[in-house]
């Protein structure tokens, strides 16, 4: 049996739409809602144990499932970052997690922290690669950050020597885009 052919059009097809802007009492409603609702995400993960530590793993799955969810206009990488912070703050419900990394702060490994665990962790710079290392075996810090290569040297052999001398394995990986730019006064000669 054939179907009927729908004769009605769709928004696109029927031209511009004109919408009334939305009220400041619109957004104070959705934010209400939103904010109820990850505080009710956050009490199920508490139940459910997986505030309890960050599992790489698993945060790394949630962050892949939201981001095929998400339809726009919001960017992937804008919605990935909401949802980064929120398992970040789930897991600071249950404790606070210690990453440990090779500072100063805003160093690659510093910003590569922040990639995997938000900002609502606690991010402690470290001197040394091999401090790194002593701050997880300790259990001063729940995770250590160091770099493993990069695209100009290789293999980062302290860290490489590090690790074969440690107990600690590697439990995650945080591929980060590197950018140099040159900025100066004056011409280019």
């Amino acid at each position: 049996m054939a179907k009927k052919k729908s004769t009605k059009k769709t928004a696109s097809e029927a031209g511009p739409v004109t919408r009334k802007r939305p009220s400041i009492r619109q957004l104070e409603k959705l934010d209400r809602e939103i904010v109820a609702l990850i505080n009710q995400r956050a009490e199920l993960a508490v139940r459910r144990g997986q505030a309890a530590a960050p599992l790489l793993t698993e945060d790394s799955e949630v962050l892949r499932r939201v981001i095929e969810l998400n339809r726009g206009p919001l960017q992937d990488e804008s919605v990935r970052a909401v949802f980064r912070e929120l398992l970040g703050g789930c897991h600071g419900i249950a404790q606070c997690t210690r990453i440990s990394y090779l500072g100063p702060e805003y160093t690659y490994s510093h910003l590569a922290a922040i990639e995997q665990f938000g900002q609502t962790a606690e991010l402690a710079p470290v001197g040394t690669i091999a401090s790194v290392f002593e701050e997880v075996e300790r259990g001063h810090s729940e995770y250590g950050l160091v770099p493993i290569e990069n695209s100009t040297d290789g293999r980062v052999t302290d860290a490489l020597d590090c690790l074969a001398r440690s107990s600690v394995k590697i439990c995650g990986e945080v591929p980060l885009r590197i950018r140099h730019c040159l900025l100066g006064v004056g011409t280019r000669s």
